[in-house]
């Protein structure tokens, strides 16, 4: 069976302490949870910054920097994203200030959605900027799509040169306003899919774990944390942790016989921001 990517989002943009107290938000709380997580086994790690008294999301370097510094200290081959969402933030010097930290990638929505109670909105221009900028600093775009159309906008990136190999992408699932957890839904999407491509799946709220089932009966890889999804059970009687979630899906994948790619394994397959590894290799060198 075909290795399986875990893509884990320990925070995200919207849970607080008080939606469910395991949300790591403070930056030692985002490092012992990755740090954990990564001795469990994950491929890459989706990261969000929150304003050490508010909580809030945040975007700057002052917030950011530590939390990256502190994983790669404590998971020094583990493939590190960070988050230029624009629900909160929509000016381009706020969402593209964490690729100062070179990251080895960073989340690029492919066009406006709406969520529950609150819209997310990529301009095309803003879409095609910032991916200009994560390239320009040595990382990979981490594709996220939750319809069709923004499939559609992949490959019309693809056509005009601008978006290039190697691609992973999130296909996510759930959200009110976006692709639901059917087998005709992740069918069409699927096949949409570019040549070579990666890809795993995202459950939104109580669609994670059939997303998860589904991720793994057809090859695909799994997006898992509290940022898709507070609750263990689809009853809600349960609240969840990270490292609940992450070992269930590591339970589900031995039973299906797919074993965890490593992060090596997707960092060399280009993954790596090829910045950081000019510099390790000039430093070495030296």
């Amino acid at each position: 069976m075909e290795e399986l990517i875990i893509n884990y989002t320990p925070t995200g943009m919207v849970p607080m302490k008080s939606d469910n107290p395991n949300v790591p938000l403070s930056v030692h709380e985002i490092i012992e949870d990755v740090h954990q997580a990564y001795e469990i086994g994950i491929t890459l790690v989706h990261l969000h910054a929150r304003h050490p008294q508010t909580f809030e999301p945040d975007f700057r370097l002052e917030v950011y920097g530590p939390i990256l510094e502190g994983v790669r200290q404590h998971c020094p081959d583990l493939v590190c994203g960070v988050s230029l969402s624009g629900r909160n933030f929509n000016e381009f010097k706020m969402r593209s200030e964490p690729l100062q930290l070179l990251p080895d990638m960073a989340s690029l929505t492919l066009s406006s959605l709406n969520f529950s109670r609150q819209a997310s909105v990529n301009a095309p221009d803003m879409v095609q900027e910032l991916l200009h900028a994560i390239y320009a600093h040595g990382a990979q775009p981490e594709l996220e799509v939750f319809d069709l159309g923004m499939m559609n906008y992949a490959q019309y990136l693809i056509r005009k040169g601008w978006l290039k190999k190697p691609l992973y992408f999130n296909l996510l699932f759930g959200n009110i306003a976006s692709m639901q957890p059917r087998f005709s839904h992740l069918g069409a999407v699927v096949q949409e899919l570019p040549d070579d491509a990666w890809y795993a799946f995202a459950g939104i709220g109580d669609s994670q774990l059939p997303v998860h089932l589904m991720a793994l009966a057809s090859g695909a890889g799994i997006r898992v944390g509290l940022e898709d999804n507070l609750y263990f059970d689809s009853r809600r009687n349960q609240l969840a942790s990270n490292h609940d979630l992450l070992r269930r899906v590591h339970h589900l994948a031995n039973v299906v016989e797919r074993p965890v790619m490593s992060s090596i394994t997707f960092g060399q397959a280009g993954f790596y921001n090829t910045h950081r590894i000019k510099k390790h290799r000039h430093e070495h060198a030296n």
